[in-house]
């Protein structure tokens, strides 16, 4: 049963996973798609190594930015990417938020993200109609030795959900939102303390 979207705290990250892994969400391009599905990681090129890849463990997040796999040709698959805890876990303990907060100096700030290989940002959830809620989903944006780590070491298997988001978004469009809610990922609170993120 999901909580009620405003009894969620602000901050907290929701997810599918189990014992060993957790799934994120990526949107590409056919080509990058295709090679990603057929080697079972990311392989470079297409895929570009030197770049920050952004992982969002949010799927109404990922329609929002990818417009359900319809909003231009280089987001038309939705990639369902299992990782390892592990690997999400050294994510968040070496990243660095996207913003300087209260707690630090604009100089700070600027030292530690010159330093970090991953970038935390909190972004509104969305709803099934892609609505800024009040509460957040978290983007994992990974660099440097992250992102070397994430295609080498992190990722488990690679799944394309873009039928899933084309099914869902079409029952939406047809004012199915019972069935549209029944087909979505089943995200419950990942168990890590995230008050410094």
């Amino acid at each position: 049963m999901h909580k009620p979207a405003t009894e969620l705290p602000q901050r907290q990250i929701r997810a599918l996973y189990d014992a060993d892994t957790i799934r994120v969400y990526q949107a590409y391009s056919d080509s990058i798609a295709d090679a990603a599905l057929a080697h079972g990681t990311f392989v470079s090129p297409p895929f570009k190594m030197e770049r920050m890849t952004w992982i969002k463990p949010s799927f109404l997040w990922m329609m929002y930015r990818a417009g359900w796999g319809y909003k231009d040709a280089g987001q038309t698959r939705i990639l369902a990417i299992d990782i390892s805890r592990e690997g999400f876990e050294w994510a968040l303990a070496n990243g660095c938020l996207s913003h300087a907060d209260e707690s630090m100096s604009k100089e700070e700030w600027l030292q530690l993200k010159d330093q970090s290989p991953v970038r935390i940002q909190w972004d509104p959830e969305r709803d099934l109609y892609l609505r800024p809620q009040e509460h957040r989903a978290i983007q994992i944006g990974l660099s440097k030795e992250a992102v070397q780590l994430y295609v080498n070491q992190w990722i488990k298997r690679i799944t394309d959900v873009t039928p899933l988001a084309h099914e869902i978004h079409r029952l939406i469009e047809d004012g199915d939102l019972e069935k549209a809610y029944s087909l979505l990922p089943q995200e419950r609170e990942y168990p890590i303390m995230v008050e410094r993120l």
